[in-house]
């Protein structure tokens, strides 16, 4: 019974003998489900047993969206200044430096050009893990650049949002860049050139106050956080008392501010199936009819 009863106390096992559980090997969704985590990433980062979406940065974006996840980055060394020497509870150059060395990432979006489903598309996505994907000069000078690269090369533009919103240390630059994006989309809408947004979660206030709800096609992805202002804020403002599910994928669907909801397994054939439908072109193989 030696395998059931201790015969000697204290731990016996030697430090260079331990096996510790490697990170990220098991998740655990909001409900409380546990996925293994190369079963997840093989399921498109979706957990299997309750269908939540995990959220992913533009790496894995990339990945599912481009072919052989093949692509050229545009503007990749575009860095974000201190024009307002800003400073809260550290300076904003630190915190800069900081994200920068912590996410490997140059700011909160990623810009790139590759082949989706055999077709040239030009995709700008979000990372959230960058100063909570907040849109400062940067992000509206790769989103600008990035229609001028698809007006130019006449190719579909994809925005992929998730964000917090402006970012507060660059105050009025900030702001500027809701009408800069803007202005630039209206320009592939003359050009008849499409557009894609696609919300994820979460996707809130300037963002969602400009590029993100400007698609030809806005799309979103299941159960994502959507809206300009927090719940909190909303509540106080009206003096109401919101629905449950008040800023979700599927409530903002059913009030007519998203055109579809798309699971991300099925992302990459319903994106190009839309650019398709869009331009009045056969649907190419493999895209869902």
């Amino acid at each position: 019974m030696a395998w059931f009863r201790r015969t000697q106390k204290g731990i016996q096992t030697a430090t260079e003998d331990k096996k510790d559980v490697p990170k990220g090997l098991w998740y655990k969704s909001p409900t409380g489900k546990i996925v293994d985590a190369e079963q997840l990433e093989k399921n498109f980062y979706v957990s299997p047993e309750d269908g939540y979406h995990v959220r992913i940065g533009s790496n894995e974006y990339f990945k599912i969206l481009f072919d052989d996840n093949k692509f050229t980055e545009l503007d990749k060394d575009l860095t974000s200044r201190d024009p307002l020497n800003f400073e809260d509870t550290k300076k904003y150059t630190d915190r800069l430096a900081a994200a920068q060395e912590k996410t490997g990432l140059k700011d909160a979006v990623r810009t790139a050009v590759g082949k989706s489903k055999g077709k040239d598309i030009v995709i700008a996505c979000m990372d959230f893990k960058f100063i909570g994907g907040s849109m400062g000069a940067v992000v509206g000078e790769k989103i600008s650049r990035a229609a001028n690269y698809a007006l130019e090369h006449k190719i579909p533009l994809m925005v992929i949002s998730k964000s917090g919103g402006a970012r507060m240390m660059e105050a009025a630059y900030s702001l500027m860049q809701l009408a800069k994006t803007s202005a630039k989309l209206a320009q592939l809408a003359d050009a008849r050139i499409p557009y894609i947004s696609l919300c994820t979660d979460p996707t809130t206030g300037g963002t969602t106050a400009s590029f993100a709800m400007l698609g030809d096609i806005n799309i979103a992805e299941p159960g994502a956080l959507i809206g300009f202002a927090g719940p909190r804020v909303v509540k106080d403002t009206t003096g109401k008392d919101l629905p449950e599910d008040f800023q979700t994928s599927e409530f903002l669907k059913e009030h007519g501010f998203l055109d579809f909801i798309t699971k991300r397994s099925e992302l990459k054939n319903k994106v190009n199936q839309y650019i398709d439908l869009i331009q009045n072109q056969p649907l190419r193989p493999g895209v869902t009819h």
